[in-house]
């Protein structure tokens, strides 16, 4: 595992902007992690799987998008476009070799993305509450008519933080026009790859329908979804990293 006192690697886009990130060589394929919305690589699951990765002397990457971590830039001027660009370009300046994606939330909605970008480099998919096209189907519904006031006034509004009752989430009307640009859930997804899914029936911020979705739309016929009956949309308890690890562990072993 990496030596978390030390500062992480840097790759520095052509806009000047900086994304951190911490990589551990290893062999193929090569584990990289999505982290969630406003989320960032120091997570309880991304470092479960660094270890896992590392004692078995598999290749592993975490990073910080755009806005987020120890990366450059605010978090509210960041786009789903953005990030997933970001995601693309550790895949192609960082790692080596086919690599699993494991996204998060939002993760799992770059991870398809980013696997939509780059098919070749991409060996298998694991999303955990994926939240694919969340700035369409989850976030305006949500929405109170004071907060959508809000957003037609001043381009943005502040949604409270269930995690963090002191830093409420921005949330600009960009993010929510450029998300369309991006969404999967309305047609078939090109990706023909083995996919796992992980998803808690009790999750509140993405329903459990949405990995029966995904799985409608994609187009690899291998697809699993693992359903966790009391289950949130962490998923960051010790038996579900363990869960996690074991999932990632069989795609490691038969890829």
């Amino acid at each position: 595992m990496s030596d978390q006192t030390k500062d992480p690697e840097i790759l520095t886009r052509d806009d000047g902007s900086m994304i951190a990130y911490r990589h551990t060589a290893g062999k193929s394929p090569g584990v990289t992690f999505l982290t969630g919305f406003k989320s960032d690589m120091q997570g309880g699951k991304a470092l479960a799987l660094e270890a896992y990765c590392t004692e078995r002397g598999y290749a592993f990457t975490r990073f910080d998008y755009y806005g987020h971590g120890e990366s450059s830039g605010a978090f509210e001027d960041g786009t789903i476009g953005r990030w997933a660009d970001d995601a693309v370009h550790v895949l192609d300046n960082v790692t080596d070799g086919p690599q699993i994606l494991v996204g998060s939330s939002m993760g799992g909605w770059i991870m398809l993305l980013a696997a939509l970008a780059r098919p070749e480099r991409v060996a298998a998919l694991v999303g955990i509450a994926a939240a694919p096209d969340f700035t369409r189907d989850l976030i305006p519904p949500a929405l109170t008519p004071d907060q959508l006031e809000q957003m037609d006034r001043d381009g943005y509004c502040d949604i409270p933080n269930c995690y963090d009752d002191q830093e409420p989430y921005r949330i600009r009307k960009t993010l929510l026009d450029e998300g369309d640009s991006h969404l999967l859930l309305n047609g078939k997804i090109n990706l023909d790859m083995p996919i796992r899914l992980i998803h808690g029936i009790r999750d509140e911020d993405v329903p459990w329908q949405t990995a029966h979705k995904i799985m409608e739309h994609v187009k690899s016929d291998d697809v699993e979804i693992q359903f966790v009956k009391a289950g949130d949309h962490r998923l960051s308890e010790p038996h579900d990293l363990d869960r996690l690890t074991r999932t990632v562990g069989t795609l490691l072993e038969n890829v």
